[in-house]
């Protein structure tokens, strides 16, 4: 199992399937409830390495635009989704595929930032996935849904990806620690959440 496992690593989809599968990827992340656990911060930093690096043969600027286009098809997706599906999404029983707590999760995150959270919800973990689905249920203004998904698919690989970059222009040997970089790369995406969760238990105790 720990070699099926492998194969989720960023460096690992990129070999097996190149930018086609590293776009598909990003598409099921963005948006399709069982695709929360895919790599999304950690693979658009790699392939930003990788573009530098010319293991990845794309211009950084079309890779970025890729990227987009992937996340910002992902996120209708969701919004489709959760549209369609509306409050029947709450009564879903759990599964290996689907935690009833991570639509909690982004509910609670969409209602604290509003639409700003499809652009800021970009950059987390598990919030990614869930929150165009959140935007669904709501009913969100579907113009209001097309800029905001518009900025944020933009926004996320401009960074990211370009930080990924950039790193591999300033140390060409990265490739080398790139699981090391992965997983730091993993806990700093992460604290948000593991606050938030934090947060959650201590609100409890003191109720």
């Amino acid at each position: 199992m720990e070699n099926f496992w492998d194969i989720f690593k960023p460096k690992a989809l990129v070999d097996f399937g190149g930018l086609t599968l590293v776009l598909l990827v990003i598409f099921i992340e963005n948006g399709l409830f069982f695709g929360f656990f895919l790599p999304g911060d950690s693979l658009l930093f790699t392939v930003g390495l990788l573009c530098y690096l010319k293991v990845l043969d794309v211009e950084l600027a079309v890779l970025i635009l890729s990227i987009a286009a992937a996340a910002f098809a992902g996120y209708y997706a969701g919004y489709f989704f959760g549209f369609k599906t509306g409050q029947n999404l709450y009564k879903k029983e759990d599964s290996l595929f689907f935690k009833k707590k991570y639509i909690y999760t982004a509910a609670e995150f969409y209602q604290k930032h509003g639409g700003v959270a499809l652009i800021l919800g970009r950059f987390l973990p598990i919030v990614r996935t869930f929150a165009p689905i959140l935007a669904g249920v709501v009913r969100v203004n579907p113009k209001t849904f097309f800029l905001f998904n518009l900025i944020g698919a933009l926004v996320w690989p401009l960074t990211i990806t370009s930080a990924g970059y950039y790193v591999g222009s300033i140390f060409p040997d990265a490739l080398n620690y790139l699981d090391f970089i992965v997983i730091g790369f993993i806990v700093v995406t992460s604290i948000p959440i593991i606050n938030n969760f934090i947060k959650k238990r201590n609100d409890k105790k003191s109720a």
